[in-house]
């Protein structure tokens, strides 16, 4: 039986301390990659988007003939899996809410960015307000967030 092998890039704090200078090493970043089905990335929600960090990490790792373009299908069929939190609360991320709209609008330049590489996006999981989380919210997702990284059959 095949399972799923998991990469997640954690762009807070992991890839500061890995990458201080901000210059990844875009070719282990590409092989580790290609070594793995399923992509987590797991960041805080920072100004409607993925931190810098990992923004740069995006730029400097996705790139034209790897990612995307001529040749650049090295990640078509992997799965791509974001798990991210927010500070406000869920009904802040409504039309009516603080925020004017909701988590999948937001979430649409990165549901853009997997469909041009060749990646399934999966769910997002989410946890919203997470500096006022009980400690029976965060245990609940804890569990959600083990439950995606269980080995999986491959399809």
């Amino acid at each position: 039986m095949t399972t799923y092998r998991t990469l997640v890039v954690v762009a807070h704090p992991d890839l500061a301390s890995t990458y201080p200078d901000r210059q990844m090493d875009a070719g282990r970043e590409q092989e580790l990659l290609q070594q793995h089905d399923l992509v987590v990335l797991l960041f805080p929600w920072h100004w409607y988007s993925v931190p810098g960090l990992l923004k740069e990490w995006m730029d400097q790792v996705l790139t034209h003939g790897f990612a995307y373009g001529a040749g650049g299908d090295a990640l078509h069929g992997k799965r791509l899996q974001l798990v991210t939190s927010t500070g406000g609360p869920e009904s802040s991320y409504a039309p009516t809410g603080h925020n004017r709209f909701t988590m999948s609008e937001l979430l649409r330049p990165l549901e853009a960015t997997a469909h041009l590489c060749g990646l399934e996006m999966a769910e997002p999981l989410i946890l919203h307000g997470a500096s006022r989380a009980t400690p029976a919210e965060l245990a609940a997702h804890a569990q959600r967030f083990r439950n995606l990284l269980s080995p999986v059959p491959a399809a």
